[in-house]
């Protein structure tokens, strides 16, 4: 077997310069499953796509992520759509059922990814109130360096302020920083702040993206 040596960044003499040493990660749908279909087991899919869409759940959801809490999006829909409190109610009690475990191949990524040497952080569209429900359901959630969570900083994605906070708080370099998120909106923000960016469809596709970057993950 040929020894190469190893370049100054730690790659092997034969490969691509790596050109990040950071790694910004989305959580849901990227480390952790989340569905939220799941809090309703046993309720019929149309009582629940009802509710979600009354209340606008998107929107609903979205605003819990950048700081509004539990209790006054109750009380909204307490006003506005008071047969459907039990249901939001419901949201909140079963939350854990909405994670549906760690991403396949994700943890071992991100292990890889460690012992490489990489800083790994975490930028993430959660409430406040729920996030502790992240580390038990993938606990990849707990190998970053440090995380950001939206509903703590009153800011969510993809709002650019967000963005240049984590760029910040976290010391990264923009240009060697690679931000994976499975939104494209998310993504698109990221770019235009000057980050690397991947638009996550699965693990395998993420290694990919990090080998052309000459990070020596396994295929």
């Amino acid at each position: 077997m040929t020894h190469h040596p190893a370049t100054a960044d730690g790659t092997p003499g034969g490969g691509p310069a790596r050109a990040i040493d950071a790694v910004l990660y989305d959580f849901g749908n990227v480390l952790v499953g989340w569905d939220p279909y799941g809090a309703y087991a046993g309720l019929d899919r149309e009582v629940v796509d009802a509710f979600f869409a009354d209340v606008d759940f998107r929107v609903l959801n979205h605003e819990r992520d950048a700081g509004a809490t539990w209790a006054d999006a109750r009380a909204a829909v307490e006003a506005s759509h008071p047969h459907h409190v039990a249901l939001i109610d419901r949201y909140v009690a079963e939350f854990p059922a909405t994670l549906t475990g760690p991403v396949e191949g994700s943890e071992e990524l991100v292990r890889e990814l460690r012992d490489l040497g990489l800083r790994l952080y975490g930028l993430t569209n959660w409430s406040a109130e729920l996030y502790p429900h992240a580390a038990p359901a993938a606990p990849a959630t707990t190998l970053m360096d440090d995380v950001l969570v939206s509903g703590r900083v009153g800011l969510a994605k993809p709002d650019p302020a967000i963005f240049a906070l984590a760029v910040e708080q976290f010391g990264l370099d923009p240009a060697r920083t690679l931000f994976t998120d499975d939104s494209a909106a998310n993504i698109a923000a990221a770019a235009r702040l000057g980050l690397r960016t991947h638009l996550f469809d699965g693990t395998p596709g993420l290694r990919a993206a990090l080998r052309r970057l000459g990070v020596h993950v396994a295929p």
